[in-house]
Formats: structure tokens, C-alpha cells, sequence
């Protein structure tokens, strides 16, 4: 079954339009949300939990209606969002045994296992935390009461490197399970392109690219050509192009580039990058 499937989905703003937005998640994967501030990343996160009302299209959460299913089965969705409504005077232990009678799947064991492993202080009160550690807390909470969809708002910033890639390596554990899966924005495409299964580029407020992760890989690469070789290439076949006094560096469709150019592997963040630049 897929986890979460968006249709058409259109939310306007005074200064923004979240256009069109198609996107499907099958159980068991991840899928990264790119795009710069203000492309429609929270603004997408918040119509799924039904935090915002969409102006039209569908959102579906394992085949039922978004705003049915979060009414019913909320205990199976796991969030982590930039703005966390938790008292500045709690302390992480009391914060667990409010989850305890919040949620009726609540695992004691496994958030104390967690505040563990991502040194999260007990008996710190909430004001004190700084913002890493408030997000880690937030991950804590969402892996701790047998969530099935965890949807993620940036949940590695302000984390260091190493506690950033303790935290990848929980998530890639979690969707082990064939009926796990996640949805998670980042600004950090470094992260996404080691965790993330599907990558959707949003760019002020559209869907530029929406594809499985190895495919990109596939499709597109980069190539340094000089100015008679540029005019030999299709224009059809560029996605982007950045010239210096060094030469053209272009990024292509593999498959449409004549033999005998060499053409180097690319970065998600370079393929983004050049993506958002062509279409501002």
C-alpha cells in the first residue's frame, strides 16, 4: 500500500502558490523534499498533518482521506517540525510521561533508549535546550510510539556532523520495516542524497522533478566542453550551464550526449542548483 499519495494538490497565499503539487510515497521508502526557503516545503508538510487547509486536491495517508485518517490513526504518524508546542519549563523525563498518556502505543523504554543514545539530558528543563537538542528530542518523541509514517521538517538542523549521521542511520533503520516510511524536507541535500529513496525539487511553489534517487543518477551527469564542442551538443539535452575562465561546465542528460565525451557523476545539490537557477 502507498503511505501517502498527493494529487493536484493547490494552496494559495497572498504571496504564494503551492501549484499542482503530485507526489506518491510507497510503504517502506523515503522521500526528500528540496528546495529553497519559501519553495513550499513546510507549506506541503502542513496540509498533509492538516495543520493548513488545501484549496484543493487530495491527500491520502495508507489509502484513507488525510484529515480521516489523522482522526482515527494519528498514534501511526510521527512528526518533527520546526515549531514545537512543549512547555519551556518541562524537563525530557516529564515530557515522556505526558507522551505516556498522549499516546496509547507509548514505549517508555525505547524514548528513554533514545534520549540515550542521542544524549539527551533527563532533567534539563525544555528552555534550556538549544535547538539541536530540541530537534533531537522531537525524534525521540516520533520514534516512540510504533509510528508507521514519520513526516520530518528539517529534523537535522542544527545537528553536528556526527550526531547528524547517528540520526540517518536511525531513520534508514526504520524503514527496514517494509511498513515504515518517511517524508523529510531538508536544506542539507548532503543528508537526503545518503537517506532518501525519492527526490522532489520544489521551487517556488512547484514541482520541478520528481524521481527515484538511482534513477537521477542515471539520467544526468556533468561535462566540461570547450566552445566548438558546446555547439555540437544538443540544447535539448542541457539542463544547466556555468561558464569561467576555466571553460563551460554543463549538466546533461546522459542519453542524449554523443559518444566520446566524458561525462562525470553528479551531486543532488549540483543537479537542484542548476535546476532552480534555469527556471528563476
Amino acid at each position: 500500500m502507498e503511505a501517502l499519495k498527493i494529487t493536484n494538490l493547490c494552496k494559495e497565499f497572498k504571496d504564494f502558490k503551492l501549484d499542482n503539487l503530485n507526489l506518491t510515497l510507497p510503504s517502506g521508502c523515503i522521500i526528500g523534499l528540496i528546495g529553497e526557503n519559501g519553495a513550499g516545503k513546510s507549506t506541503t508538510i502542513k496540509l498533509i498533518l492538516d495543520m493548513i487547509k488545501k484549496d484543493s486536491g487530495n491527500i491520502m495517508i495508507f489509502g484513507k482521506n488525510n484529515q480521516e485518517f489523522l482522526k482515527l490513526n494519528k498514534e501511526d504518524i510521527g512528526v518533527v517540525l520546526d515549531e514545537i508546542g512543549i512547555s519551556g519549563c518541562l524537563t525530557a523525563k516529564e515530557i515522556g510521561k505526558i507522551m505516556k498518556y498522549s499516546f496509547n502505543k507509548w514505549e517508555d523504554e525505547t524514548f528513554n533508549n533514545y534520549l540515550s543514545k542521542l544524549n539527551i539530558p533527563m532533567d534539563k528543563m525544555f528552555k534550556d535546550f538549544s535547538r539541536g537538542m530540541k530537534m533531537k528530542l522531537q525524534i525521540a518523541i516520533a520514534l516512540s510510539h510504533q509510528a508507521k509514517l514519520l513526516i520530518l521538517d528539517e529534523p537535522t538542523s542544527g545537528l553536528d556532523p556526527v550526531i547528524r549521521d547517528e540520526v540517518i542511520n536511525i531513520f534508514n533503520e526504520f524503514t527496514r520495516d517494509e511498513n515504515h516510511s518517511i517524508l523529510i524536507s531538508s536544506h542539507i541535500v548532503s543528508d537526503l542524497e545518503k537517506l532518501c529513496d525519492y527526490i522532489a525539487f520544489l521551487h517556488k511553489g512547484k514541482l520541478l522533478l520528481f524521481e527515484e534517487k538511482d534513477v537521477l543518477f542515471e539520467k544526468y551527469g556533468i561535462i566540461h566542453v570547450t566552445p566548438y564542442e558546446l555547439r555540437q551538443i544538443n540544447k535539448k539535452a542541457i539542463i544547466g550551464k556555468k561558464e569561467s575562465v576555466y571553460g563551460t561546465e554543463l549538466i546533461v542528460k546522459r542519453d542524449s550526449i554523443p559518444s566520446g565525451f566524458e561525462i562525470n557523476p553528479i551531486s543532488i545539490e549540483e543537479l537542484f542548483v542548476f535546476m532552480a537557477k534555469e527556471n528563476i
